[in-house]
């Protein structure tokens, strides 16, 4: 038996790790559904007995759905990821997890599994399924009620048709870049993971922020561009911009998840 990966075993880890990680997970995604059914609701209460948003087809009931979606997804899958590995700063706790007979390498798996894969998908879909109910019930209100056929409006798109993700490649390496860094904190910090890595993340962001900003400054303040169709040309070369944000992602992903592996390698011994 390969003592690095066994799909057998493995599964069966997936299990036990279900039945202690889960009932957070599921109680997590029952939270996150009651928050987007009051904000859904609400907007759909606001839209139906609202005279003024009737007449505009609800020209801006829908705009929560963008910060919404930002911030409840960064929340959601941060809070999962720095969770998965918490109870190995708890002695007792960290004893049986690491005689689990199971190895290091499908233990990490495990982790990247539940926390980049099936939080995103999981979130995604509520999101999805949430958007895509009420955002039908307008539509029909609008051609049952208004007898207005709704291709005639364009202000009751479904979430996903509006803000289509293809658009922006690098939005993809989000989620896994941001599980990774919390992740990371939950097996590297002992108590208080989730405070203490949102700290060095915001500690990190403002010194890279004031880095770039001083290296811009520095680069452009006071100079002008000599050839300026050289230097639209340039910038208006986005899809190789967006590739460079995409391989940064990647790279820093696995980079976070190297990192984990190794912190996960230290506990065993």
């Amino acid at each position: 038996m390969n003592n690095t990966f066994n799909i057998q075993r493995f599964g069966l880890l997936l299990k036990r790790q279900w039945l202690e990680f889960g009932k957070i997970f599921l109680v997590s995604l029952i939270v996150l559904f009651g928050i987007f059914l009051c904000f859904y609701g609400y907007a759909y209460y606001q839209f139906v007995h609202n005279e003024m948003l009737l007449g505009s087809y609800g020209d801006r009931i829908l705009n929560f759905r963008v910060p919404l979606f930002a911030v409840s997804g960064l929340i959601f899958g941060t809070l999962i990821a720095s969770s998965y590995f918490s109870h190995l700063g708890q002695k007792s706790r960290a004893i049986i997890d690491l005689l689990t007979p199971a190895s290091i390498f499908e233990k990490f798996l495990g982790g990247v599994f539940f926390t980049a894969i099936i939080a995103t998908v999981c979130f995604i879909g509520i999101f999805y399924i949430t958007d895509l109910i009420f955002v039908m019930k307008m539509r029909d209100y609008v051609e049952s009620v208004l007898k207005i056929n709704i291709v005639t409006s364009t202000n009751l798109d479904y979430f996903f048709t509006e803000n289509n993700p293809n658009e922006f490649k690098p939005l993809y390496t989000i989620p896994f870049f941001i599980t990774s860094v919390f992740l990371l904190g939950s097996i590297y910090f002992e108590k208080f993971h989730y405070i203490k890595t949102a700290i060095v993340v915001m500690i990190f962001s403002g010194i890279w922020a004031v880095i770039i900003a001083k290296a811009g400054q520095f680069l452009f303040d006071g100079r002008i561009p000599v050839d300026k169709e050289h230097s639209r040309h340039m910038f208006s070369e986005r899809d190789s911009g967006e590739l460079w944000l995409t391989v940064l992602g990647i790279v820093l992903t696995l980079i976070f998840w190297s990192i984990t592996y190794a912190r996960l390698k230290d506990k065993e011994v």
